[in-house]
């Protein structure tokens, strides 16, 4: 027979899982924290408490049923808790996306870009976040909904609720009109 398992047994397992998630998932939990409203310059430090949290939940155990949806899960969480907190300290967040360089565009093309990227993220700030975040998930990051609602933690069904909202809301923010087939997937 066997002895039960330790904490220190388990060290090389934890460590070798967190380092190949982190490997392979840090750019895309950068990207959605940055697609949940944090400014590039506060991403740095909530892409290292998302990982802190993985690391936390790994040496207690927990094995994920979906990977992706649970990064996602606790990315969102924590840029809830960083926009909890600049509100506390009365900061004021940049809604503007910095354009990135790109010396084969002509200026022109650059400016119009940027006020397109610029006009889509107000429009995503102005929805609620529980909305802005089904839609990310789903439209950007391309999650299925049950995956975004395990992300969420909230009901299948509620999930898609809060996609239309945000679809209607967006379109019209935009001055767009899409048929509804689009937006099927």
């Amino acid at each position: 027979m066997q002895p039960a398992p330790t904490l220190a047994s388990n060290v090389p397992r934890v460590v070798a899982t967190f380092r190949s998630i982190f490997d392979e998932h840090a750019p895309t939990v950068w990207r959605a924290l940055r697609h949940f409203g944090m400014s590039e310059r506060e991403v740095e430090d909530a892409v290292q408490e998302v990982f802190v949290v993985v690391h936390r939940q790994l040496s207690a155990g927990t094995e994920p049923a979906h990977l992706r949806a649970w990064l996602y899960g606790i990315a969102w969480r924590v840029a809830a808790a960083q926009r909890r907190k600049a509100h506390r300290k009365h900061e004021i967040l940049s809604d503007a996306l910095e354009p990135e360089p790109d010396s084969s565009r002509s200026p022109a093309r650059l400016l119009e870009r940027s006020r397109r990227l610029a006009k889509l993220d107000r429009a995503l700030n102005r929805l609620p976040e529980e909305q802005r975040a089904v839609f990310l998930l789903y439209e950007l990051e391309e999650l299925s909904m049950r995956e975004v609602a395990e992300a969420l933690d909230c009901p299948l069904h509620t999930a898609f609720s809060r996609l239309y909202a945000a679809r209607k809301k967006v379109l019209a923010e935009l001055g767009l009109t899409v048929p509804e087939e689009v937006w099927t997937r």
